[in-house]
C-alpha cells in the first residue's frame, strides 16, 4: 500500500498602486447602521412534516390561551402540523413604521420541512427588548424532502429554512443621531492612520481649512449644518469626494487549511540564502501467504513484507540580496524547481531569520 501525500498551495499577489475611491464605499457614518430584530413565533398548516415536542406543545396552548381557549394541563394535543420557528431579520437605517422588511424563518426543533406553511403573527424584538416589527405570511422555501417507508431520504437544499418577502411590518422606528448635534463622523471599514489623514484632507480642500478632524486611524470628524435638508445635501456631496487609501502594512497571509497564501506588495526580503530540499517517504506493504504440505501438518501463515523507500531530491542554493522583491523570490523558487508548496516553508523560516520585511500572519 502506497501513501501518497499531495499538497495544494495557491499564491496570489496584492500589486498595483492604490486608486482612489469614493468616501462612501470606504468609510460609514457613525449611528447609520442596520440593527438585527429576532422573534420566536409557529409555523401552522404544514402537510404533517412538523414536530411533536413538549415546547411545541406549550408554544400551542399559550397561543390559544391568548384567544381565549384554555386546555386542560394534562391535554396532550396530536399534532404534526406546526413548528416552532425562530425568526430573523435586519432592520436597515431610517425605515419608518409602516415600511415592511424580508424575514427569514428556521426551524428550531425536529419539523422535517417548512414547506407549504404560514407563520403567525410574530413579534420580532431589537437587543433592547423592544418590539420594532411584526411578522407574518406564508413562507417561500426552496428546499425539499422526501422519505420511503424503508427510512430512504432524499432532501434538497434546506427544507427547515424559509423566507417571507416583505413578511414584517415596521412598528416602532429607531432613533438615529445623524439629524442631531452640529458634526458628522465617518468611520473608516479599515483603520488606517495615513487613509484618515487623506480622507480629512480631501474633505479640507473641497469645504476648507478646519472643516474635517481625524479623530484617530478609524474615526474623521466633519462640521455639518444643522438644518436636517441641508445635512442631506452636504452628505452627499461628502460621500462622492475622491480618496486614495494608503497601502497597507507589509503582510503575508497564510491559510493552513487550504494551502492558500496571499503576500502583500510591499513586502521585501533582507540578504539571506536559502536551499530547500525534498524528502519523500514511499512505504509498500505486500502481503504473503505460507501454505504448507498438507502431510505435514503445519498451519497457513500470512506474513507482510514492508519496503521503505526514501528519495532526497537535489535543490540548489539561492541568494537574495537586501531589498528583494516579491516577484524576485518567486522567480528564484520557480529557477530551482520548487513546487507552491515549497512556498510556504521557505516563508516561515525566512521569518524566523528575520530575513522577511513583513508580518506573517497565519490563519
Amino acid at each position: 500500500m502506497k501513501y501518497k501525500f499531495i499538497y495544494l498551495l495557491l499564491l496570489f499577489f496584492v500589486a498595483g498602486p492604490s486608486q482612489a475611491q469614493r468616501i462612501k464605499d470606504i468609510a460609514n457614518v457613525q449611528g447609520v447602521r442596520h440593527n438585527q430584530l429576532i422573534g420566536y413565533g409557529m409555523v401552522v398548516g404544514l402537510p404533517g412534516t412538523g414536530e411533536k415536542t413538549r415546547y411545541t406543545e406549550q408554544t400551542f396552548k399559550t397561543m390559544l390561551k391568548n384567544f381565549g381557549i384554555n386546555l386542560p394541563d394534562n391535554f396532550r394535543p396530536k399534532i404534526k402540523n406546526i413548528a416552532v420557528v425562530a425568526v430573523h431579520a435586519d432592520m436597515p437605517p431610517f425605515i419608518k413604521p409602516g415600511q415592511t422588511l424580508d424575514v427569514t424563518v428556521s426551524s428550531l426543533g425536529e419539523a422535517k420541512s417548512l414547506r407549504g406553511g404560514t407563520l403567525i403573527q410574530t413579534f420580532l424584538k431589537g437587543v433592547d427588548g423592544n418590539v420594532y416589527a411584526i411578522a407574518q405570511g406564508s413562507m417561500v422555501v426552496s428546499g425539499f424532502s422526501a422519505e420511503g417507508l424503508d427510512g430512504s431520504k432524499v432532501i434538497r437544499n434546506t427544507p427547515t429554512v424559509g423566507r417571507i418577502p416583505n413578511g414584517a411590518i415596521i412598528e416602532r422606528a429607531v432613533a438615529t443621531p445623524f439629524s442631531s448635534g452640529d458634526y458628522l463622523t465617518f468611520n473608516l471599514r479599515r483603520a488606517d492612520f495615513s487613509t484618515a489623514k487623506r480622507l480629512a484632507d480631501a474633505i479640507n480642500e473641497l469645504l476648507g481649512p478646519g472643516m474635517a478632524r481625524p479623530l484617530d486611524a478609524a474615526s474623521v470628524q466633519v462640521s455639518a449644518p444643522r438644518d436636517v435638508s441641508q445635512r442631506v445635501s452636504f452628505l452627499a456631496t461628502l460621500e462622492n469626494i475622491q480618496v486614495e487609501p494608503a497601502d497597507e502594512s507589509a503582510k503575508v497571509i497564510v491559510n493552513s487549511r487550504t494551502g492558500t497564501i496571499v503576500v502583500g506588495k510591499n513586502v521585501r526580503l533582507l540578504a539571506a540564502a536559502v536551499t530547500h530540499g525534498g524528502l519523500t517517504v514511499t512505504i509498500a506493504e505486500a502481503t504473503q501467504v505460507s501454505q504448507p504440505n498438507a502431510l505435514a501438518g503445519g498451519q497457513t501463515v500470512v506474513t507482510t513484507d514492508s519496503t521503505i523507500d526514501v528519495n532526497e531530491s537535489d535543490r540548489r542554493m539561492f541568494l537574495f540580496s537586501p531589498g528583494t522583491t516579491l516577484d524576485e523570490l518567486v522567480r528564484a523558487v520557480n529557477l530551482v524547481g520548487a513546487a507552491p508548496s515549497d512556498v510556504l516553508a521557505i516563508l516561515e523560516a525566512l521569518k524566523v531569520a528575520g530575513a522577511l520585511h513583513g508580518e506573517l500572519i497565519i490563519i
